[in-house]
């Protein structure tokens, strides 16, 4: 046994044992090593001056694309628009999970651009008419529910401020169902009560005899009252100016504006005039800048020009992004799928953005949305039904 423990200990038999088996240096330096030899002189870095006095190290600044990265990794995006349930319908195959797919959005992707929730659009293309765009709605929130549902390590469900942070403290990608289109609500507040319960979060206010381009009658204010009653968020992207003033007036929840950028920069029929989004920022509402060609420019710099705009005339709580991504929009170069969120943000670094506006931009201003259409939801309950209105009634 004596023996063993001096085979066990002998640390430097180990060590011969190791020089032995590694492969001999085939340019062996004809110098001794000092190392070896303590009597050799060894070679020394040189010093200072005599009487200088040393200053500190020089400290590396981060770069800017470094700042994004660590910001993204505290304040992910919050994306306002993705087009994945329809494409997913029309795709004859797709792989979500690995990316090997023709999706602008798919696992890989968002993980890559640090987004930390994604609101699926489930808009039905124009053209349809009533009863197929119910059908084509309620088929897409199915969809929805089965996708997230088949990628549980990476999506959760979320259809509020609470849940979306859950899932974001579980390390999974929020799921927010929502915009749909109103004419898929087909004129019945009933419907809106069971879309809701299947998930639905957002609405978009246009298109329809009660939400057009003659404004808001009162069949409208009613499906607005009852969207608050809900939690349900309005979209008015695309809304007439006279329809978007009365839903500020009549919401007492935060309205959306899910793909708008700025008209001063961009004259696009969804984009927004200076003095509308004066009146969002007074109302706390939020304007999501598309990262869209057609709506905010062909590069990162037009994009971060809306930002900049809207920030700068709403105000730093009311901007948001919306990513447009699986959609029939062209994109900015540099921002063609959801894993170039951080060149943006880098570009935004670059000009100066503070950290807290940053930290809104990707992440705090859609909480503060979402939160306060819960809060809204959770009070109008204590003081009304639900609405039994009918178009008929109230329209005529």
């Amino acid at each position: 046994m004596a023996d063993l423990q001096e085979e066990l200990n002998a640390t430097a038999e180990a060590g011969a044992l190791d020089q032995a088996l590694a492969p001999p240096d085939p340019h062996p330096d004809p110098r001794p090593d000092p190392d070896l030899d303590p009597d050799l002189p060894r070679e020394t870095a040189p010093g200072p001056p005599p009487g200088t006095v040393p200053g500190p190290e020089p400290v590396r600044r981060a770069s800017a694309a470094d700042r994004a990265r660590a910001l993204l990794a505290a304040h992910p995006v919050a994306d306002g628009y993705s087009g994945l349930p329809w494409a997913l319908r029309t795709l004859p195959w797709h792989d979500f999970e690995t990316g090997d797919s023709g999706l602008e959005s798919d696992v890989p992707r968002l993980r890559t651009g640090r987004v930390g929730a994604q609101f699926w659009s489930v808009h039905v293309p124009d053209g349809a008419d009533d009863d197929r765009t119910v059908r084509a709605t309620l088929e897409q929130i199915d969809l929805v529910r089965h996708v997230v549902a088949a990628h549980p390590e990476a999506l959760r469900l979320a259809r509020n401020a609470s849940e979306t942070a859950d899932a974001r403290n579980c390390g999974r990608i929020a799921t927010l169902i929502g915009p749909a289109r109103a004419t898929a609500l087909g004129d019945s507040l009933g419907t809106l009560r069971a879309m809701h319960a299947l998930g639905l979060c957002v609405v978009t206010l246009c298109g329809t005899s009660w939400a057009g381009a003659g404004g808001l009658t009162p069949f409208g204010e009613e499906v607005v009252r009852e969207m608050n009653r809900l939690g349900v968020l309005a979209d008015l992207s695309g809304a007439a100016e006279v329809t978007a003033r009365r839903v500020l007036a009549v919401s007492k929840a935060p309205v959306v504006f899910m793909r708008s950028g700025a008209r001063a920069l961009y004259d696009h029929p969804a984009n927004l005039s200076d003095e509308l989004l004066i009146e969002v920022g007074a109302a706390k509402g939020l304007c999501l800048v598309p990262l869209a060609a057609g709506r905010t420019g062909p590069t990162v710099r037009t994009v971060a020009d809306h930002l900049d705009h809207v920030r700068r005339v709403a105000g730093p709580e009311c901007v948001g992004l919306s990513g447009t991504y699986d959609t029939l929009e062209a994109h900015p170069e540099s921002l063609t799928d959801s894993a170039g969120y951080p060149r943006l943000i880098a570009e935004l670094v670059e000009r100066g953005w503070p950290e807290a506006d940053l930290a809104l931009l990707t992440w705090g201003n859609v909480q503060r949305a979402l939160r306060g259409a819960d809060f809204t939801a959770r009070a109008t309950r204590e003081r009304r039904p639900a609405s039994t209105a009918t178009i008929d009634r109230l329209d005529g």
